[in-house]
């Protein structure tokens, strides 16, 4: 089998049925599933999965409080602001275009580092970039680690159904698989390490950072406004933590074809540009799809694309060395021509 067919762990209920189409998992088999993955008593193996929900649950603490004891309007609005621009913008830097597509080059491990940390940890780069690979190789079939066509909670419960890595990979595709994740700067199991913990992140090294960063964050967050404010920026990342579950399933148009003339060029998968991740987190899905190694996906002018203009600045003043822009390349081959056809046709109805 090719490295990208096995380098996830496949589920119980299987990619595809014998005919090779989607299986579509019942909500049962999906949560069962999800407990089998996360049973840390059933193997070490599994403490992956369990570290991302986990890192969900200690959130609610400070979710109560802020509801209970600190809740204000402004400061609802400031959630909502963190939630969905600071940290959709992160996740659509860091995960998307950095870990993932190598869109751009830091300086040094400095500047990585910083914009690693830039906000409150909440996901482990292994779970989203490995199967982010697999997810552009094979978008919208079978294998897709979040293929809307199988439902909202497919995708909603994807990063421990079906991001994570096989357990079984033999030392060749481990290493390829190490690969995809060892540019991020996170500590790369052995082989022999990974057969006891199933995983290419260290689980020790994982922890102190986790701990490291909120620690952090939550110590700047209450010196700039105290409790309050801290409940408030932690519950925003418990929002886009869950939000960003469900985004690939309305990315994907909810399994249906949703694409809009002069808007999304791309047609060879579902993704559909939308405008309030693409103006909020830059994250114009249809555009990425086309250029998914774009540094840039905000091509057209009314396209705010703020994980850009993060990438851009950090170029200008000498942290990131070079990237990669496809917005030439956008004018060229797709929009110019769809203008230049759409007045061609009108010319054609007026004579």
């Amino acid at each position: 089998m090719a490295f990208i067919d096995e380098v996830l762990q496949r589920p119980s209920y299987g990619w595809a049925d014998e005919n090779g189409n989607l299986v579509k998992p019942t909500g049962k088999q999906l949560f069962t599933e999800l407990c089998s993955r996360i049973n840390i008593f059933k193997s070490r193996k599994n403490w992956i999965a369990l570290a991302g929900w986990f890192w969900v649950l200690c959130l609610l603490p400070f979710v109560y409080l802020f509801l209970t004891k600190y809740f204000q309007w402004k400061l609802l609005l400031l959630c909502i602001f963190y939630s969905m621009v600071v940290m959709g913008t992160h996740g659509t830097i860091w995960y998307h275009r950095y870990g993932t597509h190598r869109a751009f080059v830091f300086r040094n491990s400095f500047w990585r580092f910083i914009t690693q940390n830039l906000v409150v940890k909440l996901i482990p780069e292994e779970i989203y970039i490995v199967s982010h690979h697999v997810h552009h190789s094979k978008s919208d079939a079978p294998g897709d680690p979040y293929n809307a066509s199988a439902g909202f909670l497919y995708c909603f419960l994807a990063d421990t159904n079906h991001q994570l890595i096989s357990k079984d990979l033999d030392e060749k595709n481990y290493a390829r698989a190490a690969v995809l994740v060892k540019h991020t700067g996170i500590k790369i199991n052995s082989y022999d390490q990974y057969q006891i913990w199933g995983s290419i992140a260290d689980p020790f090294r994982t922890a102190a950072l986790w701990i490291a960063n909120w620690t952090f964050w939550y110590g700047a967050f209450y010196l700039i406004g105290g409790h309050a404010l801290a409940c408030t920026l932690f519950t925003g990342a418990l929002i886009w933590v869950i939000g960003v579950r469900t985004f690939n399933y309305n990315g994907h148009g909810k399994g249906e074809e949703r694409h809009r003339e002069g808007l999304d060029f791309n047609r060879k998968d579902m993704s559909v540009n939308q405008y309030r991740p693409g103006l909020l987190a830059g994250e114009w899905h249809n555009n990425h799809h086309m250029y998914p190694g774009s540094a840039r996906s905000g091509f057209l002018p009314y396209q705010l694309d703020f994980a850009w203009y993060y990438i851009y600045l950090l170029y200008k003043v000498g942290a990131v060395t070079s990237y990669h822009d496809s917005k030439k390349q956008f004018y060229e081959y797709h929009y110019t021509p769809y203008i230049k056809a759409k007045k061609d046709s009108i010319r054609e109805l007026v004579d």
